[in-house]
């Protein structure tokens, strides 16, 4: 009979929750948990929605079409009303972004131990459920949003344009060089404090929650309090990851 493994020290379990499962070394670590969840995710949500968007109805909608509904409609008057371009990309884009953001920021409400239980099951000891506390992820996505930048700003000002707005705004063509040096810090700026910020948030929340649930730690009133408040960072989060997109959109779109 094989003897039963030590129980985790609350530093072991701790180091234990956050640990990837990777493979590779270097650059090259790839963390398949990460790219495993937010896939899964993703082919869940949007085709859940895909099939919805079949059997819609135009007569009195069913619960989770009318939840659906309000979602997208919401996004769409938020686009309207920042996104002053003409662009058909913008809409789906916000969309997209917000409920997958949501959806993988929501797996944190699941038990500590209720999943990292499955897949070590399974045999694999490491597997961090919650893709967005990944810096991987959130920076995969805010270079995502950061080319998409750069494409809008050269399809409404071209290259001309472009260039002109990045050697003269703010302080005129006498100054070029100090022009560029602040555009630079300002437009690599955005991708960072985008996906910091939601990298950062989540982190923090996925600590909260470990720290609730260390072996010998009984502080479940807590515990369901912190899920109950939450609700309103990952709902958060997902909004302004949302909102900070469209508006990077609508600045690349506009001239100074």
């Amino acid at each position: 009979m094989a003897p039963e493994a030590a129980p985790l020290s609350s530093s072991e379990y701790i180091v234990h929750h956050l640990t990837n499962w990777s493979v590779g070394s270097g650059f090259w670590t790839w963390h398949l948990d990460t790219l495993i969840v937010s896939g899964l995710v993703g082919i869940i949500a949007f085709g859940g929605m895909a099939l919805l968007a079949r059997s819609m109805t135009s007569g009195v909608p069913g619960r989770l079409q009318g939840a659906v509904e309000m979602v997208l409609g919401g996004i769409d008057s938020q686009v309207r009303d920042t996104f002053h371009g003409d662009s058909k990309l913008i809409t789906p884009l916000a969309i997209t972004i917000f409920v997958w953001v949501f959806l993988m920021n929501a797996i944190d409400l699941i038990p500590v131990d209720f999943l990292p239980f499955i897949s070590h099951s399974a045999g694999v000891e490491h597997f961090k459920f919650v893709p967005t506390t990944d810096p991987n992820l959130t920076f995969g996505m805010s270079l995502t949003v950061f080319v998409l930048m750069i494409i809008f700003n050269l399809r409404y000002k071209g290259v001309v344009g472009f260039a002109k707005e990045a050697l003269t705004v703010p302080f005129g063509p006498w100054f070029a060089p100090l022009n560029l040096f602040f555009r630079v810090i300002e437009d690599l700026a955005k991708p960072i404090s985008l996906a910091l910020r939601l990298f950062g948030n989540m982190f923090a929340g996925e600590m909260v929650f470990i720290l609730l649930s260390l072996p010998g730690v009984w502080l479940f009133p807590v515990a369901w309090g912190w899920a109950m408040f939450h609700i309103l960072i990952i709902t958060l989060q997902a909004f302004v990851f949302m909102m900070l997109t469209i508006v990077y959109m609508s600045m690349a779109s506009e001239s100074h």
